[in-house]
């Protein structure tokens, strides 16, 4: 049996989210019907997103149901830059950091290919802390400039976790809207859709839910230009048929992963700590990549130089341990960790990491059957090289 340690990447649904979903998927009716099964489905739906604003501290209103994370980052960025350069063209600067999600980095990224976007990229810490000193400098020089600030609440490779409070307190005197990537947060730690944050992006498959259904919380008062048009839906930010099963199914992983958030997560925390130990202990050159910096309790990523954390992870799959690297492998090309590389790494140390996320099945065995392959595991790796 496969022991699965990279619950980041994505975790397995409660049984009652399943359960539910099976019930739900046997209701037919569109949401937007009239007729009675239409409005069953809707009162799912609504229902739905009762609970999840309950759970996030939000107004009901403010939650638009999306297909995932990465469309709720796409809303937002490119809804509220296009809304602020609207409003006045000389707005056309994004404030954001290198280590944020590709969900996050690459919409910026076109904005500034396709649309005549500027793009600020703040400097973060050797240990990922984004450097909110230079954020305050630039919201008092160039915030008449400024269309947008998003950075995210927990970072999805290393786990550091950003101050979003202070980010909207500097943001506010210049009436600038702040986006936070929430997902490797949400269920992890707590957050809260509080006053002063314009959008929010969550996803359900990190908390027990379905994959393929997320949120992205609007305030009250924003109003990002939508991404598609056609038919209205979700406050005419986000059209199309609405998925009630898939909504309900968040709403209800959501209430239990954040119920259980305030014990569960202690125990994570001790296996945490007790894995950072004795990888410490074990392989003396790896570093741990937040260092003493704050972050959420279930998350561990190491750099293991000399080494190429894909041969890490191939060799750890052998022996059916399930982790992830901090690189990604396009087309067959391994490339670097990105957020390493914003943290001052070498591309030789970005290269070789591992990323160890814990669940809430993740048991002491489940740690110490790794740390029983790791040193054989990085000694093959050493031997095979950055290119092994």
């Amino acid at each position: 049996m496969t022991i699965y340690l990279d619950h980041a990447a994505t975790t397995a649904p409660y049984p009652a989210v399943v359960e539910q979903m099976v019930d739900d998927l046997q209701k037919l009716g569109n949401p937007s019907s009239v007729h009675s099964p239409g409005q069953q489905n809707r009162a799912i739906l609504e229902s739905a997103r009762e609970d999840l604003a309950r759970v996030l501290g939000a107004d009901r209103n403010e939650i638009v149901f999306t297909s995932g994370g990465t469309e709720a980052d796409n809303i937002a960025i490119k809804g509220f830059y296009w809304a602020a350069v609207e409003a006045n063209p000389s707005r056309n600067l994004i404030v954001s950091a290198y280590t944020e999600h590709h969900a996050v980095i690459d919409p910026i990224e076109w904005l500034v290919e396709h649309q005549g976007a500027n793009v600020h990229w703040l400097e973060v810490s050797e240990s990922g802390v984004v450097n909110l000193q230079e954020l305050t400098n630039l919201v008092e020089t160039r915030g008449d400039q400024i269309a947008l600030i998003s950075l995210m609440w927990a970072n999805n490779e290393t786990g550091v976790i950003t101050d979003i409070r202070k980010v909207v307190e500097i943001a506010k005197p210049a009436g600038i809207p702040v986006h936070t990537d929430a997902v490797a947060a949400f269920g992890h730690t707590e957050i809260s859709f509080f006053p002063g944050l314009s959008a929010m992006s969550i996803s359900a498959h990190k908390v027990g839910g379905p994959v393929g259904v997320g949120a992205l919380l609007v305030s009250r008062d924003s109003n990002p230009v939508s991404l598609q048009q056609g038919g209205g839906q979700e406050r005419g930010i986000r059209g199309g048929t609405m998925n009630s099963v898939g909504a309900h199914a968040f709403a209800t992983a959501a209430r239990i992963s954040v119920s259980k958030l305030a014990t569960e997560s202690w125990g994570r925390f001790d296996l945490l700590n007790r894995l950072v130990e004795s990888v410490a202990k074990l392989v003396p050159s790896a570093k741990f990549s937040r260092g003493s910096e704050p972050g959420i309790p279930d998350l561990a990523h190491f750099t293991f130089p000399g080494c190429s954390g894909d041969s890490m992870l191939y060799l750890l799959d052998q022996e059916d341990i399930a982790v992830s690297t901090g690189s990604a492998c396009t087309a067959g090309v391994t490339r670097a960790s990105h957020v390493l590389i914003a943290m001052g790494r070498s591309v030789e140390e970005a290269t070789g990491t591992l990323r160890i996320s814990l669940g809430r099945d993740t048991k002491s065995q489940d740690i110490e059957a790794f740390l029983e392959k790791l040193p054989r595991v990085h000694e093959l790796a050493l031997k095979a090289g950055l290119n092994g």
